[in-house]
C-alpha cells in the first residue's frame, strides 16, 4: 500500500490566507491518505452546515452524516489504496474558501471541490464534493501535438 498526500505548492504572489487554507486541504487528502478517522473528524466544521458528495452516493448532510460516512470509508476498506491532490487552486472570499483540484486515485481521477469556512482562526471543512473525470478521448492514429 502506497497511501500518500501531495504537498501543496505555493505561487509566490499567494496570500497568507491561500497558503492556510492549501495546507487546510492538504491536512484532508493527508487524513485520506493515512485513513485517520480521528484527524477527519478534527477537519470537519463544528458551527456551521456541513455536507459531503462522495461519488456514486447521495448527497449527505449534517456534521454526524458526514464525519460517519468518513470512518466507514477510512476504516472499512472503501478508501483507494493511493490518493493525491494535483492542480489545487484557492479562492477565498472572506471567511469562506474552497479549493477545485483533481483527486488522482488507481485508475483514474475525479474533479473535487472542498468549501472550507473559518472557525475560531482555523480553517474547517463544510463541504466536500468529488465525482468523476472522463477519461480523455483517444487522439486519433497520426494525430501529432
Amino acid at each position: 500500500m502506497h497511501a500518500r498526500a501531495a504537498s501543496p505548492r505555493y505561487n509566490p504572489l499567494m496570500t497568507a490566507t491561500e497558503r492556510e487554507v492549501l495546507e487546510a486541504n492538504a491536512a484532508f487528502y493527508a487524513a485520506f491518505a493515512q485513513r485517520d478517522a480521528d484527524a477527519m473528524d478534527a477537519l470537519w466544521a463544528r458551527e456551521v452546515p456541513v455536507a459531503c458528495l462522495h461519488p456514486g452516493w447521495e448527497p449527505l448532510s449534517g456534521r454526524e452524516e458526514v464525519v460517519s460516512s468518513w470512518r466507514r470509508i477510512l476504516l472499512g476498506g472503501g478508501a483507494p489504496p493511493d490518493i493525491r491532490c494535483e492542480d489545487a487552486s484557492v479562492h477565498v472570499a472572506g471567511d469562506a474558501a474552497w479549493v477545485v483540484c483533481a483527486e488522482i486515485v488507481p485508475g483514474g481521477s475525479l474533479a473535487a471541490t472542498n468549501v472550507f469556512v473559518r472557525e475560531r482562526g482555523a480553517w474547517r471543512m463544510a463541504h466536500h464534493h468529488a465525482s468523476p473525470l472522463p477519461r480523455p478521448a483517444p487522439r486519433p492514429a497520426g494525430f501529432r501535438s
